[in-house]
């Protein structure tokens, strides 16, 4: 991991290797925080962060969710991430703001524990790199929806996501895809999924899945392309059959999948669609495409 200078934590900038929490910080211990992945791309005005305001409203959606109430406003949180972008000289990687409990009790209650706020910058390149890739059917399955708020970013739900990654890798794949507990597909360890079949595009409902924002992108651009999307309960057969299939994710951007177990998708390469969108979605973020400029913070302005 490539580190930057400087750390935003509780309003203050701080040293990237002077940024540290105390060993029996609440969150550590209990797993109760909420957090997201935002990215800043290169354009030839200066970096721009993509949907930076979606993110951080689904972030204090989180939070609310979580019962946790985030000591700063959102308009500080977005003006404190452009600043710590800008203070870095970040022209492109990745961001993590994390608002988490801190360090002052112990017990799974979180009365009285303090809740800390940390927003870091880095170099991240594509999460699972540029080609097709293998995944793998999980063992594992998601969090049942009456377990917990499937919808919010929580650090604990991530361990359900590390087991089915940790697994499909084991066993060769580059990633796993994960069923609900009706044995259905809903998404990646961290990525949201599509198929595509006979030019239409489908993708699991929102519920027991993260309302993913490139997800949403993609759904946006695609309709917008005269492509049909469907949003409904996808089999695993269906999927395994499908003409094209890929994830979504901030971190994923858009990948595609040629297999999944021993089944080929498609051609074994990425498909026609897949392509269009990926290279649409590419060309907005790194500002060529002023259609869609409201949907880039710029660093600079």
């Amino acid at each position: 991991m490539e580190e930057t200078q400087n750390i935003w934590f509780n309003g203050k900038f701080v040293e990237w290797k002077d940024a540290k929490i105390h060993v029996l910080t609440h969150t550590l211990h209990y797993g109760l925080g909420v957090f997201e992945g935002i990215r800043v791309y290169y354009t030839e005005q200066g970096p721009a962060v993509f949907k930076l305001k979606e993110h951080i409203d689904r972030l204090f959606k989180s939070a609310e969710k979580m019962h946790m109430q985030i000591p700063f406003t959102q308009r500080e949180i977005i003006d404190a991430i452009k600043e710590t972008v800008k203070v870095n000289n970040l022209h492109e990687g990745y961001i993590r703001p994390i608002a988490f409990y801190g360090y002052g009790k112990m017990g799974l209650s979180t009365e009285g524990a303090p809740i800390d706020f940390v927003i870091a910058v880095w170099p991240w390149d594509s999460y699972l790199g540029e080609e097709p890739i293998r995944v793998k059917v999980s063992n594992y399955i998601r969090i049942h929806p009456k377990s917990t708020h499937a919808d919010a970013k929580v650090t604990g739900h991530y361990v359900n996501s590390i087991l089915a990654g940790m697994e499909a890798k084991r066993a060769g794949f580059d990633e796993a895809l994960i069923l609900d507990y009706q044995g259905n597909v809903v998404e990646g360890p961290g990525e949201n999924f599509f198929i595509v079949k006979n030019r239409k595009i489908h993708t699991p409902p929102l519920g027991n899945i993260l309302a993913g924002i490139t997800r949403a992108t993609v759904i946006e651009l695609a309709r917008e392309e005269g492509y049909t999307v469907e949003e409904r309960v996808l089999t695993l057969a269906e999927s395994k059959n499908a003409d094209e299939a890929f994830f979504t994710g901030t971190a994923a951007e858009i990948t595609a999948i040629k297999q999944i177990d021993e089944a080929t998708i498609g051609n074994g390469k990425i498909g026609q669609i897949t392509h269009e969108l990926r290279e649409k979605f590419f060309e907005i973020v790194h500002g060529a495409n002023k259609k869609y400029e409201k949907w880039l913070s710029y660093i600079n302005e």
